[in-house]
């Protein structure tokens, strides 16, 4: 099975019925959104890493027993450039974006300037988001794209720098049972300095309102670590500064040496990656520094609290191999994702003792749950080592009943990618018996699953696993999949009358929202 990742999709824009077989529960009414890269060309330029391309949002709406699956690419400002010059234009991570060798002086020297101090690109082509009771895609700079779920129309551009110090941001905030946004964002020129900066977004907002009413910094190290996720408890937010760190300088002079901003990304293996565990109430950091061997982490499972211990898992790696597998150049030369220096995901468990380390003997560990191996052992006054308990090997984009976000939880559904980044199953991850259940199919690609709770469900994996699948098999159509939470047996699929491209994060929405 041979993919071209590079390949430009094609939007649908009006809406289509799916053939559906199987039975659909009656209670599954909604509205699955998937976000993702769509559009890796345009004239004689092309973009460098899979990351980049311009986003196209899918949805399929689940209503009485039928699926409606629909497609549009973002209309973003960087869609219009792009398409207008009929070339790319704007930047992206991986990609550096020059001006056409026809433009005057003035124009290139307009063009160095805005990449010095970078005006990001709004191309959201990671996940949405939901703040107050609006949809956005989102990737991780200070721009957004307010969406109409229904239609896929694009709608405002919004700029967190209107409201905080956020130049870049997290596309995988949090939310409480009052439907509060939670999420964290990075200020690379506030001052000539860097910061985390952690804001709430109120569940309801006024128009033209700040939507934070509620925000906090943490002191970052000189150079800022990378991160794409954190985790949250009732009390705690769980901030992972690891040594995958963003150089501010060589950003600032990346578009004069000729190369991409991605490049300014440095890991450092000998160095310990410091676990931040912020009180929500306050925004302030305990003073005990949690510290582990270097990792790089992109996905935080869960976090929960117990006796006196924040418990949080993460998927994490030993390096940073992963982003530079997404280079087109490299996808075409291996578009099995079949790679060497591919480095393998590790489940892990960290335990973090909040109580006070005084008294404690050097070399104690503190953790005293009886259900983890996870350790933290005390260096020195102030200072714990922390050792993960490692669940299993090969597990990515992680997903979970999200009701017991917080909460201590059993069941986990992700993509199976011991071998190579390219998903060919999906699986359910009991963490207590340490045993998977998988699905897959021959020539078929699944997406990452978003569990979707039953109302009023009687266990943690009472409810549904959606999946879009990519379908080689010829004369076949690609499809939406149904799984059951309990068994993870086929309960339906409903076939769309559309190529469906690999992709990144999807966002259920209730038919009540």
């Amino acid at each position: 099975m041979s993919t071209d990742y590079s390949k430009n999709a094609e939007e649908s824009p009006e809406p289509r019925k799916a053939e559906v077989k199987g039975c659909i529960p009656s209670w599954l009414q909604g509205t699955l959104l998937r976000n993702g890269p769509g559009i890796f060309s345009l004239g004689d330029t092309s973009y460098s890493h899979w990351f980049d391309g311009m986003a196209i949002m899918n949805s399929f709406d689940i209503k009485d027993g039928e699926v409606t699956h629909r497609s549009r690419f973002l209309r973003s400002d960087t869609y219009k450039a792009n398409m207008t010059a009929n070339r790319i234009v704007v930047s992206e991570m991986g990609t550096m974006a020059y001006p056409d060798p026809s433009k005057n002086f003035i124009f290139k020297a307009i063009t160095f300037l805005n990449h010095t101090v970078p005006d990001f690109t709004d191309n959201g082509a990671s996940n949405f988001i939901k703040y107050g009771n609006d949809f956005y895609a989102t990737s991780e700079t200070n721009y957004i794209r307010k969406i109409d779920p229904v239609t896929l129309e694009t709608l405002d551009k919004v700029d967190y720098l209107k409201y905080l110090p956020v130049n870049l941001a997290s596309s995988h905030p949090h939310y409480d049972k009052e439907g509060n946004a939670y999420n964290m964002g990075t200020s690379i020129a506030e001052k000539g300095k860097t910061k985390y900066t952690l804001f709430k977004v109120p569940a309801v907002t006024e128009k033209d309102k700040n939507p934070s009413d509620k925000h906090k910094w943490v002191p970052a190290l000189k150079n800022s670590s990378y991160y794409h996720s954190f985790g949250m408890t009732d009390n705690y937010f769980i901030f992972i500064e690891q040594p995958f760190k963003l150089d501010i300088l060589k950003m600032a002079t990346a578009y004069m040496r000729g190369v991409n901003w991605a490049s300014c990304l440095k890991f450092c293996p000998d160095e310990s990656t410091l676990i931040h565990l912020i009180d929500r109430k306050t925004c302030k950091v305990l003073e005990t520094k949690y510290y582990t061997r270097a990792m790089v982490v992109y996905h935080h499972v869960n976090a929960f609290e117990d006796d006196g211990h924040v418990i949080f898992d993460v998927i994490a790696y030993s390096d940073t191999s992963l982003y530079d597998m997404f280079y087109l150049s490299k996808l075409k030369e291996n578009p099995g994702f079949q790679d060497d220096s591919y480095s393998t995901p590790s489940y892990k468990r960290f335990v973090l003792p909040v109580h006070s380390d005084k008294g404690v003997a050097v070399g104690e560990d503190l953790v005293k749950l009886k259900y983890t191996t996870a350790s933290a052992v005390k260096e020195k006054e102030g200072k714990l080592m922390c050792q993960a308990e490692v669940f299993c090997e090969g597990f990515e984009l992680p997903r979970m009943n999200y009701d017991f976000n917080g909460k201590r939880h059993r069941y986990v559904y992700g993509n199976c990618v011991e071998e190579s980044a390219l998903a060919k199953e999906i699986a359910k991850f009991d963490t207590e018996t340490k045993e998977r259940i998988y699905w897959s199919e021959e020539n078929c690609l699944p997406s990452e699953p978003v569990f979707i709770p039953r109302p009023n469900g009687e266990s943690e994996d009472d409810g549904v696993v959606l999946a879009s699948v990519i379908n080689s098999n010829p004369g076949q159509l690609c499809f939406i999949l149904i799984l059951d939470g309990k068994t993870f047996k086929e309960v339906a699929r409903a076939y769309v009358h559309a190529k469906l491209k690999k992709d990144m994060h999807g966002f259920f929405i209730p038919q009540a929202n």
